[in-house]
């Protein structure tokens, strides 16, 4: 398993500034799709920021937009105190690394992640000698864990392997900010795992400011500081780890971020009705009429011969983990939910729960 190295960190080598990245009101339309609508966001120096949000949400648009790779029609990115809406690519050094990782073919794992450091000693943009440029790619190459591999070519490597020349190659050049857009899309879920702790230490241990695009709610809320929920080009929610998912701010958070279920419910008097029986739970203070009783399969106890419970008849059965998920169908509706119990509960025929933890939207 890929882990950085611990003598290879911020103590052992610069490996530059860290600024914050800030977006104000970005807005930017391709033909006349929005694909970003307004967006407003801050990542802090040194934070590592999930964009985490379904296809079309927006997400490699705005880091594109950051990068410097596209335009917006309206509003500013500021690095720091600097409006880097007025600067080049070049000008902005920023670090990116694609699903794909975009190595060079036909060159070797020193040469893909000397290549920048080439070109700008080339074109007179760094003061670095050829041994300060070895001495900086042998670095990062031990950073990486890759020592051994430096002659090989990317079809030699793994995925794995591969993803992580490309992490080096983004870091070489001191960027300002990192971009990382689904840099693990095209690993196996196992792999994947791996690399996610390995890029969390080598975050740890370098420091830079990192945007990362993932679809993955799981990826997100195990890398990141901090994760914007997008949606249709906006932002719903930002927030912790611990906030998005525990306080969703709106009913696609809550959907998109986790496994749930939506019952629906009225409210009447602060008490919640289901299908005319109040269900014993703590009243709340909203206007009467329809809502949604939000619930997370693992947030529910049994609940047999209580009053108020929410019944149902077991229609399927499977193991998850060390528990027994349970798919019910409840009520005259037949209204269909998700329910963890101990494996070694009594589950068959009908079945009464309760809610620990939920959440109330508008029907």
């Amino acid at each position: 398993m890929w882990s950085a190295d611990e003598g290879a960190g911020r103590g052992g080598m610069d490996w530059g500034e860290s600024v914050a990245v800030r977006l104000e009101d970005v807005s930017l339309a391709f033909d006349a799709a929005a694909a970003l609508r307004g967006v407003s966001l801050e990542a802090e120096p040194g934070e590592l920021m999930a964009l985490l949000g379904p296809s079309g949400s927006g997400k490699t648009t705005l880091l594109r937009v950051v990068a410097g790779l596209l335009t917006p029609d309206t509003g500013r990115v500021w690095f720091g105190d600097e409006d880097a809406s007025r600067l080049t690519v070049q000008q902005r050094n920023v670090g990116m690394v694609f699903q794909h990782y975009a190595l060079f073919r036909h060159m070797t794992v020193y040469d893909n992640i000397a290549f920048g450091l080439r070109v700008r000693r080339r074109r007179g943009g760094t003061s670095l000698s050829r041994a300060e440029v070895d001495a900086r790619v042998r670095a990062l190459i031990e950073l990486v864990q890759l020592g051994g591999l430096e002659r090989r070519y990317p079809a030699q490597l793994s995925g794995g392997q591969r993803q992580r020349v490309g992490l080096a190659r983004a870091l070489a050049i001191k960027p300002r900010v990192l971009l990382l857009d689904e840099p693990f899309g095209a690993l196996d879920a196992k792999v994947r795992r791996e690399l996610r702790r390995g890029l969390r230490e080598l975050h740890d241990r370098t420091g830079h400011t990192t945007l990362f695009v993932t679809h993955d709610q799981e990826e997100a809320l195990e890398l990141a500081d901090r994760v914007a929920v997008m949606r249709e080009g906006r932002v719903e929610q930002v927030g912790d780890p611990d906030e998005v998912l525990e306080r969703p701010a709106s009913r696609f958070v809550f959907e998109f971020i986790g496994e749930s279920n939506l019952l629906p419910v009225e409210v009447r008097g602060g008490a919640l009705e289901w299908e005319g029986r109040a269900l014993a739970l703590p009243r709340v203070d909203r206007g009467d009429g329809p809502a949604l009783l939000a619930f997370r399969p693992h947030d529910v106890e049994l609940a047999p011969g209580a009053e108020g419970a929410i019944e149902g008849v077991v229609v399927a059965s499977r193991r998850v983990g060390a528990n027994q998920r349970l798919e019910l169908e409840a009520g005259r509706g037949r209204a269909r939910l998700d329910v963890d119990v101990p494996h070694d509960a009594a589950t068959r025929g009908r079945v009464a729960v309760l809610p620990r933890a939920w959440h109330l939207f508008d029907g």
